[in-house]
């Protein structure tokens, strides 16, 4: 089990940054589960915005967030992070970090993650 807790959400005007954490605990080894960040907007479907690997040494971002967005992560402190630069209204959503046991390959739908934390809203003014 893996429990996950996401902070740093908030209000920023477009063009801004924030910087997300996501803290896991649980009897797990979080140096071996593949780590993601999704996004909810009400009324739209959850969507993947970064993905990476147990090492870190792989990563994933949807196009429209490339570039602006980076995934990271510390093994040694179980945390994964999700910096946002040069953001967008359309940035807006609920965002949540998710886990699951690496298989080799990085997962970028919703199905392929077990684990979920509760989410921490990001509202990005125009």
């Amino acid at each position: 089990q893996v429990q996950l807790v996401e902070s740093g959400g908030g209000l920023v005007q477009a063009g801004g940054s924030l910087r997300l954490s996501c803290a896991a605990s649980g009897r797990t080894v979080f140096g071996s589960y593949a780590m993601g960040w999704f996004r909810q907007a009400p009324g739209k479907e959850r969507e993947v915005v970064a993905g990476i690997s147990p090492s870190g040494g792989t990563t994933y971002y949807p196009d429209h967030v490339k570039g602006r967005f980076t995934i990271s992560r510390n093994n040694a402190e179980n945390t994964v992070y999700l910096q946002m630069n040069s953001l967008k209204p359309e940035d807006t959503a609920v965002y949540y970090c998710a886990a699951d046991r690496w298989l080799g390959s990085l997962g970028t739908n919703k199905e392929e993650y077990a684990y979920w934390g509760q989410g921490t809203q990001v509202t990005v003014s125009s």
